[in-house]
């Protein structure tokens, strides 16, 4: 679910401050967030993470537990309490924006108490191949949520529950997976490492039915408690794609408005998201990883780099329907394990490239928008201190030129391998039409033809202060600086 025109904004990263704050932020931020023309917001995990207070939420601990209960060190979350939570919902909804909850479904972590078993070790590079032979094993898999004390669910989590683990504490060795007796990972999960079910933690068992029936039940009390939206989900390929379905129509049936749904895929595989759209039925949009991975690529060489080939191998060229775009997120950011970073200089030329094109559903970074600064150790241990510009200025130009001219058919002029550009033509209720030209190299210009007849167009991003008249055919030569872009609209 999505409305036209419409803009996501990713409301954090991952080194958004741990004081509890973020939720209160987006109660006095929501307001401007919807003038400036975002329609959407992604939140971080919301419910207890196995370091309590300082969590992203990805090391997700309760799900139950929205910043309500003393566990894991705190009441909080890293993110605010449960009322902060709802409160920052509701005025999101005031000012109709969407929200959309990050769910965390492959796994659980920092268990309760230990349980031992039977399990045979894997090795993590080829899930098919045993490293040894069946063994007793002793790990953390039994939840027992004792701040919670059975508080909207009595289930406890067992090791039954779920299908493996890395760490045995009996050796407390972490150099294999354990794969627990008369267990199978999940089919339907990406085919990298011969069979990638296995991510971290503790590995959800997606066959076990108490669990269908757990996440079934907590997405329904997740919905009556929050009225979110719709969901990000995280590490898809990881997990059986029929499971996403399933529970999407569950929630479909639960609640009588249409949910949003995306995935997170992330791999450069096209033909293994290709898989999961199968296997889901069309029923979640994807994340278009190959496309942040084309701009990560065109900001480091530069003019070295064919513009025309932007688009190659992504799911906006193949999917469109199906795909949100995005230049950068908080696993591709400075520091983290899956840094690709896109350079600060071609980030607006992507910005562009994404909210001002007519396919796609569009992402904007939070620290692409107001700027980010942290520190953190590399993968040598190495600290470094990070600062991350805020591009505040000019995506909210983008945003304007997307909710008032961005519309009606879209001509590409796609010739030049450093200097590229569209043009869109408006409709009936938004007859201004707009051109946008963009070079990775020397100054340029596109000869448009914008439908626009004598008509004057100036640059929204003040990037050249002459403006350009079209002649009688509606034809005119459109500028822009060297690295950079300007976006021209009709004076009408």
């Amino acid at each position: 679910m999505s409305v036209i025109n419409g803009v996501i904004i990713q409301f954090f990263h991952w080194y958004t401050p741990d004081d509890g704050s973020l939720w209160d932020t987006l109660s006095r931020e929501a307001k401007n967030l919807s003038q400036a023309g975002f329609t959407a917001l992604w939140l971080p995990p919301a419910y207890k993470g196995v370091g309590g207070g300082m969590d992203v939420g990805y090391g997700v601990y309760d799900l139950f537990d929205l910043g309500e209960f003393d566990q894991k060190g705190s009441i909080r979350t890293k993110y605010g309490t449960k009322e902060a939570y709802i409160k920052a919902i509701d005025a999101c909804h005031e000012h109709d924006l969407q929200v959309y909850a990050d769910l965390v479904f492959n796994h659980k972590m920092g268990a309760d108490r230990e349980e031992e078993l039977e399990a045979r070790p894997y090795s993590h590079d080829d899930r098919h191949k045993p490293i040894g032979e069946m063994q007793k094993i002793r790990v953390w898999t039994n939840f027992t949520f004792p701040g919670r004390n059975d508080m909207y669910s009595s289930l406890k989590w067992h090791w039954w529950h779920f299908n493996a683990v890395d760490y045995n504490a009996l050796n407390e060795k972490t150099d294999a997976i354990y794969l627990f007796k008369d267990k199978s990972f999940d089919e339907q999960v990406d085919e990298e490492k011969g069979n990638f079910d296995y991510l971290m933690g503790c590995n959800l068992d997606m066959n076990n039915q108490d669990v269908i029936e757990e996440l079934i039940h907590w997405g329904k009390w997740y919905l009556d408690t929050t009225g979110v939206d719709g969901f990000r989900f995280d590490a898809v390929k990881h997990v059986k794609a029929d499971f996403f379905r399933h529970w999407l129509h569950q929630m479909q049936l639960h609640t009588s408005k249409e949910l949003f749904a995306v995935g997170e895929y992330w791999s450069g595989d096209r033909g293994a998201q290709d898989r999961f759209i199968e296997n889901t039925q069309e029923k979640l949009m994807l994340f278009d990883v190959n496309l942040h991975y084309n701009f990560s690529d065109a900001s480091v060489k530069g003019k070295e780099y064919d513009l025309r080939q932007i688009f190659d191998n992504t799911l906006i060229k193949d999917r469109p329907d199906l795909a949100v775009t995005f230049v950068s997120n908080h696993d591709s950011q400075p520091l983290q394990a899956l840094e690709s970073v896109v350079e600060h200089w071609f980030t607006p030329l992507a910005y562009a490239l994404t909210l001002l094109r007519r396919d796609g559903y569009p992402c904007v970074f939070t620290a692409d928008y107001y700027g980010a600064n942290y520190a953190d150790a590399d993968y040598k241990g190495e600290i470094h201190q990070i600062e991350l510009p805020s591009h505040k200025w000019l995506i909210d130009k983008f945003l304007h030129a997307r909710r008032h001219y961005a519309y009606g058919n879209q001509i590409d002029y796609f010739e030049h391998p450093n200097c590229i550009g569209w043009a869109r033509t408006g409709d009936r209720d938004h007859p201004c039409g707009m051109v946008v030209v963009i070079s990775n190299g020397d100054e340029g210009s596109l000869f448009v033809k914008t439908g626009a007849k004598n008509t004057s167009f100036i640059d929204l991003t003040e990037h050249i202060t002459e403006s350009v008249k079209t002649n009688k055919n509606g034809e005119g030569t459109f500028p822009c600086p060297g690295r950079s872009m300007s976006v021209w609209i009709a004076k009408c």
